[in-house]
């Protein structure tokens, strides 16, 4: 996962995978999801960014996960 943030525009892009996106589902006005063609989801795209949330939180982040959520099921 990559966090990018373009000051420049104001916007903030969190890359989920390094699919290339071929479509993108609008959550609500500036909120958008980047979507493969089997709808997977690639990025989410948040327009305005710094009027949405506090930036200072968002580009400074932890990640707890559960071992399970690592660890691939039995096939």
């Amino acid at each position: 996962m990559k966090v990018n943030y373009d000051r420049e525009v104001d916007v903030l892009y969190i890359q989920l995978s390094k699919k290339k996106p071929a479509g993108v589902i609008e959550l609500s006005d500036g909120i958008n999801l980047d979507t493969t063609k089997d709808n997977k989801i690639v990025g989410i795209e948040i327009l305005d960014a710094s009027s949405r949330l506090d930036l200072k939180t968002i580009l400074t982040y932890s990640i707890d996960l559960d071992k399970e959520v690592l660890t691939p099921n039995p096939v």
